[in-house]
């Protein structure tokens, strides 16, 4: 577990965005059941997440589609939360950081970690803009 004063920011980066941070099990079950579109960025320590993930997610909202919620678990800090978010991501792999989108509590797109990497925060929000476009 990382302690709190390393990760509050990373976090919070998020939060100032319009993201909820979901702390348990049921944060993440009210999250997902609610109608429409949701967006669940599984957030994370690592470099990947800091330079492009994060950035490249919070690009994607500022456009005129986006989601209706925006949520947020974080791997490593959050463990309920993040457990509880990567069991509706099934059938894809445990993955930090991530972003997935659902409609109506449906998994519709998913970015895993080796989406993310090595790519740019301009692509990882124009990935994840064409994802608005087709189901928000």
């Amino acid at each position: 577990m990382y302690p709190e004063e390393l990760v509050k920011p990373m976090r919070d980066q998020l939060i100032d965005a319009g993201f909820e941070a979901l702390y348990s099990a049921e944060d993440v079950d009210t999250a997902l059941a609610k109608e429409g579109t949701t967006l669940v960025m599984v957030n994370s320590v690592c470099g990947c997440a800091a330079g492009t993930a994060r950035p490249g997610t919070i690009a994607s909202i500022l456009g005129d589609k986006k989601p209706d919620h925006l949520t947020t678990v974080f791997a490593g800090v959050e463990k309920e939360s993040t457990a509880k978010a990567r069991e509706y991501m099934i059938p894809f792999p445990p993955s930090s950081p991530a972003v997935a989108l659902f409609k109506d509590g449906k998994l519709v797109h998913m970015l895993e970690r080796h989406h993310i990497e090595g790519r740019s925060a301009q692509m990882i929000a124009e990935n994840l803009t064409q994802a608005y476009d087709e189901f928000c």
